[in-house]
């Protein structure tokens, strides 16, 4: 593992050049976004979205919806007929248990059928402005390849983190690591020669020969 401090420069980098803007803050809204966007490509989950809320913007007005028609506005996002059942089944226990109001606290959040730790945070950071560090594949994966920890797990990442990360800066994490993977840190063939971070980082300083090794953050003679 790299330098705890360096760690933590790195981790900021990345929130403060890679910021990811959030269309919605709706907290149904991002809870049934966060759902459908589960196995599936970014476009793909706007498109869906974008034609679900058009037709159903609110839990009151999916929970009244027919699965046919739920299965044919998000089949963008795949994976559809199990997708539109539950999305519909949430909706109506918001309405039947919450009057209507997403919940905002991990407990009550990881109830609803599909919805895990990760899609919980989000809605938390997002929609709710707490303190939480939502931990998906590129969360975990990037913070392993780079160095900055050494988990097996989401969980066990999303605990190192969040030991690492200021909690002023901890909303913006997943989605900024989110940006950092799909436009550098790629899961197949990352850009670690145009990468900022590829003097400290271990997959980096391991896969590009001839690279100088460096302190990142620190003052170079």
């Amino acid at each position: 593992m790299i330098d705890r401090e360096v760690s933590k420069r790195i981790l900021l980098c990345i929130i403060d050049t890679y910021p990811r803007e959030h269309e919605t803050k709706d907290p149904f809204q991002v809870l049934i976004g966060t759902v459908l966007s589960q196995r599936t490509r970014d476009a793909n989950t706007a498109e869906a979205s974008h034609a679900l809320f058009r037709r159903f913007p609110t839990a009151n007005a999916l929970s009244k919806a027919k699965i046919s028609d739920v299965e044919r506005l998000i089949k963008p996002a795949g994976m559809y007929k199990q997708k539109a059942e539950r999305i519909v089944r949430i909706a109506r226990e918001i309405v039947e248990r919450w009057k209507g109001n997403v919940p905002a606290n991990l407990d009550d959040l990881i109830k609803f059928s599909g919805v895990g730790r990760k899609t919980a945070n989000i809605v938390l950071a997002v929609s709710y402005d707490l303190p939480v560090i939502a931990v998906d594949v590129h969360v975990h994966r990037i913070s392993n390849r780079i160095g900055i920890v050494k988990t097996k797990t989401p969980y066990e990442t999303e605990m190192a983190l969040m030991d690492l990360v200021p909690e002023s800066y901890r909303t913006r994490l997943n989605g900024a690591m989110v940006k950092f993977g799909q436009s550098v840190c790629l899961p197949r063939n990352p850009k670690c020669q145009s990468c900022t971070f590829k003097e400290v980082c271990e997959y980096g300083r391991s896969n590009i020969s001839g690279s100088e090794v460096k302190q990142f953050g620190r003052k170079r003679g």
